[in-house]
């Protein structure tokens, strides 16, 4: 069974200054598949998902509690590389942002700034990465005109494909389609079912439907009270948490009774 934990948090607890956004937070999420974490608006949700690449020690004054392990080692242990742990957990935001470069050189930013490369190599990534993202065939004629022509869609798949290029083993998704409409979601969302195949996903969405459709795993985060931290309220098989929660809390948060 262990073999199928790709990341292991304990008693996780998350503080911006003297605030505490998150608490208690134990959850083993497993290797090659899809985790979706859902809840209200403000309820800690993208804090949890930047612990796994520590986006947020980019801001003053956070400190984490407990410890968060990818296959076994605690990424906040002093003797982590977190430029290592950022080209191992990718992440996708939820507005599409590539670089204001060409195509090709959005993909190929990450392989050169982590090794040397030729350029039949980088040709390599580009058209690996961009296939992988299901992109290429919209984009093979143009590698060289600025990303920012592409349509949000292709531009969130191009993000993908990014983040792809230097090979991570987790993916981090905030909300990557909450910018888009329905067919390029569509688009991301079948991206997303191909991508478990080789790597452990992890996204964050506002859409139940979507956490629904994508999902194997489901967490239900929810702040305790006004002004409490956030908790984790349930965690199961997704089909499980839609049909059947355990909690009153998650069945009305599903049902639309708040949130």
């Amino acid at each position: 069974m262990g073999d199928e934990i790709k990341i292991k948090v304990r008693d996780f607890g998350f503080y911006y200054g003297n605030t505490k956004v998150l608490s208690g937070i134990s959850m083993d999420i497993k290797r090659n598949a899809i985790t979706a974490i859902i809840g209200p608006s403000g309820c800690g949700k993208s804090t949890f998902l930047r612990s796994f690449n520590r986006m947020n020690d980019l801001i003053p004054r956070t400190r984490v509690e407990g410890t968060v392990e990818i296959d076994g080692v605690n990424i906040y242990d002093d003797s982590v590389d977190v430029v290592e742990l950022r080209k191992r957990v990718g992440m996708v935001f939820q507005r599409p942002n590539p670089f204001p470069k060409t195509i090709y050189d959005n993909v190929v930013y990450g392989p050169k700034l982590h090794g040397r490369y030729s350029k039949s190599e980088l040709d390599q990534i580009v058209e690996v990465s961009l296939k992988k993202a299901v992109l290429w065939d919209e984009v093979k004629h143009k590698l060289h005109s600025s990303a920012l022509e592409l349509s949000g869609g292709q531009q969130q798949r191009l993000c993908i494909a990014r983040v792809l290029a230097v090979n991570p083993e987790i993916i981090l998704m905030d909300e990557p389609a909450s910018a888009l409409d329905p067919i390029s979601t569509q688009k991301i969302e079948d991206l997303m079912d191909e991508l478990k195949e080789n790597y452990t996903i992890v996204i964050v969405t506002h859409n139940m439907q979507q956490a629904a459709r994508v999902s194997q795993k489901t967490a239900f985060f929810l702040m305790e009270g006004p002004g409490e931290p956030a908790t984790l309220i349930e965690y199961d098989d997704t089909n499980k948490i839609f049909t059947n929660p355990r909690d009153k809390r998650t069945e009305d948060y599903i049902t639309g009774r708040f949130g």
